[in-house]
Order: C-alpha cells, then structure tokens, then sequence
C-alpha cells in the first residue's frame, strides 16, 4: 500500500483528482487531495495574506497530520513550487516526487520566473485590481478540454491567490534530487507556460546535473489537465511510481 499526496495546479482544487483518487483507492492505497488555501471549497479564505508559504505548509499539515511516509507526492502545474519546496524540507518522508506538467524552479525562483512578461504583466494587473489581489481563471480550453470536461471544470475553477505568483522559493537541489522525480509532459496540446519546463527537465546540466540523478521523463499525448483528460494514462504512471 502506498501513500499517495495529489496537489492540483492553479485555479483548480481537490476536485480536479476524482477521476484519479477512485481507482488508486480501488488499487489499496491511501489518497489524500487537499485543496490550497484560498480556491476551491475553500475560496472563502482568498485574502491578500496567502503566499506560496500557506500552499506549502498546506501539503505538509497534510503529510504531519496522517502521519504519512513513503509518499508518492504529485502536484501538477503551479504546484511544481509546492513540491520542490516539500522534497526540500521533508524529503524523508517522500518515495517519490511526480511533476504533472508542471514548474521545476531554479534556486530563487518564483512561479512566475520562467513566464513571458506580457504574462506576468497581465497577471499581475489582474490581482492588482482585484480587492483579494487575485487572479481570474482561464478558458479551460488552453487546457486541452472539450466539451462536457471543458464546462466542468469551467464551472469550479476560482480565481488564484496573487501572492503565490512572485514569491521566491530558495531550496537545496542536492536535498531535492534524493528523491526520486518524474517529469509528465503533457504535449497534446503543450501549455506555452511550461515549454521553458518542458526544456529544462531535457538538459542534463538543468540543476548542475542534479536533476539528472534519480529523474524520469514520461510523456503523455493529452492537455495539461491529464487528471480529466487522460486519467487512466495518469494512473498508470502513477503506480509505476510507488514501487
């Protein structure tokens, strides 16, 4: 039985693993798919005062409060911040680290560092003039999604905590790259904002040669949101990586 933590992107919540949660718990093994401070069920808490450090210690009150080791942790897209963050500072208690299209940051990195400036830009006027400094979703089209999965997750995306999208994040690469990582890229269709991403985890030099050590790349031809889309591909990798 493995000990699976599944932490979605951006926009989204806990809601966006159903179709993934199931079958993992159907296989034996524990799931936990908390939703960040501040979307989800619990956009009721979006303040100014969420920062990259409120997601992070979200995920490890959720790994201190089941007392969880050996665990699969997998976070997709903005979460990539979030899980580099945890292998740093609990590595111990991780199996593995799955990045689901999703940020690998530099030292010193933000969420927003390996975005085009007119990204930045937008994202930042947007939160500023939100009274929450927040940001509004986007068409769940640039993810890849159609139809009745399109209006479903059109329905429950809420906007983003903006104080998560420039917050640096310093780390130990040595520390991180003990834990074994694999890299999903969802390339049908590829989300421009991971294509900085998508080349790094090819470098071998990317982390002075660290990441290299320990990480696989997986490449699934679906959207961004492989967890709607291409569940049963996702699951797949998935329990490949918990043993």
């Amino acid at each position: 039985m493995a000990n699976f933590v599944l932490v979605h992107g951006a926009w989204h919540g806990g809601w966006c693993w159903r179709d993934v949660v199931a079958p993992l718990a159907r296989a034996g093994h524990r799931v936990f798919a908390p939703t960040l401070t501040g979307v989800g069920e619990r956009a009721h808490l979006l303040s100014r005062q969420i920062t990259l450090e409120t997601h992070i210690a979200d995920v490890m009150g959720v790994i201190e409060a089941e007392e969880l080791s050996q665990v699969v942790l997998a976070v997709h897209s903005y979460a990539g911040m979030i899980g580099t963050a945890v292998a740093d500072r609990m590595g111990e208690r991780l199996a593995h680290l799955v990045y689901v299209d999703a940020v690998v940051p530099r030292p010193g990195e933000s969420w927003s560092s390996t975005h085009a400036s007119a990204t930045r830009e937008a994202r930042l006027a947007a939160a500023r003039a939100n009274p929450t400094f927040s940001f509004p979703p986007p068409d769940p089209a640039v993810f890849g999604l159609a139809a009745e999965a399109h209006a479903w997750v059109a329905r429950r995306q809420t906007p983003h905590p903006g104080g998560t999208y420039e917050a640096p994040l310093a780390f130990d690469v040595q520390c991180v790259s003990r834990v074994p990582r694999t890299f999903i890229d969802c390339t049908t269709p590829p989300l421009a904002t991971i294509d900085v991403i998508r080349q790094r985890v090819r470098d071998p030099r990317f982390w002075d040669g660290h990441w290299a050590r320990g990480a696989h790349l997986v490449e699934l031809a679906t959207g961004h949101d492989p967890m709607i889309s291409a569940p049963e591909a996702l699951v797949d990798v998935l329990l490949g990586c918990s043993g």
